[in-house]
């Protein structure tokens, strides 16, 4: 009976084991299942917020750009007029009127200073400069009147202008050879 109660006790204490292990093992899977539930809806959470900052960031971003070159068709057709008003300029102060040219340049003064209000820039490049084919068209190509002047600017033909960083349109120039 000794031997028979010692294998029976032994019995119901691996079995009450058994019974509080798997007692046990249910909640701590379920403590666990809900603490990867939690973390995989808080990453699924950040990961959605972050997506919408850099939407909100990126829409931002193309709405302060197209604020920026709104105005491109407008300057764009106002360049021809600019270009004739610096050509009238060019003649009309050679004149003797003082009333005349004071008047024409205030004019072309107010035009200028409207248009760069508008974002708009002359784009700088003067006779003797290096070409640089992102920021000039060449016409065409002339015997360099100089060994100094090969492979640069001699003549400017028509200004270029730019809109903020975007050059909306290219100095044409003539390249000596």
């Amino acid at each position: 009976m000794n031997q028979e109660s010692t294998e029976s006790i032994e019995e119901k204490e691996n079995i009450q084991e058994e019974n509080v292990s798997e007692n046990q093992q249910p909640e701590i899977s379920v403590e666990e299942q809900l603490q990867d539930e939690l973390a995989k809806e808080k990453d699924k959470f950040l990961r959605l917020f972050a997506e919408f900052e850099n939407y909100k960031k990126r829409t931002s971003k193309e709405r302060i750009d197209l604020f920026k070159t709104a105005n491109q068709e407008v300057l764009q057709a106002m360049l021809p007029v600019l270009d004739d008003f610096d050509r009238a300029w060019s003649q009309i102060s050679k004149s003797e009127d003082e009333a005349l040219v004071k008047g024409i340049q205030l004019i072309q003064e107010k035009l200028k200073s409207t248009l760069v209000s508008k974002g708009l820039e002359e784009v700088e490049v003067k006779t003797g400069d290096a070409f640089d084919a992102d920021f000039a068209e060449a016409i065409t190509q002339i015997p360099a009147p100089s060994e100094d002047l090969k492979g640069k600017i001699v003549d400017v033909i028509e200004k270029g202008y730019k809109l903020g960083d975007k050059i909306i349109r290219f100095p044409k120039v003539v390249i000596g050879n």
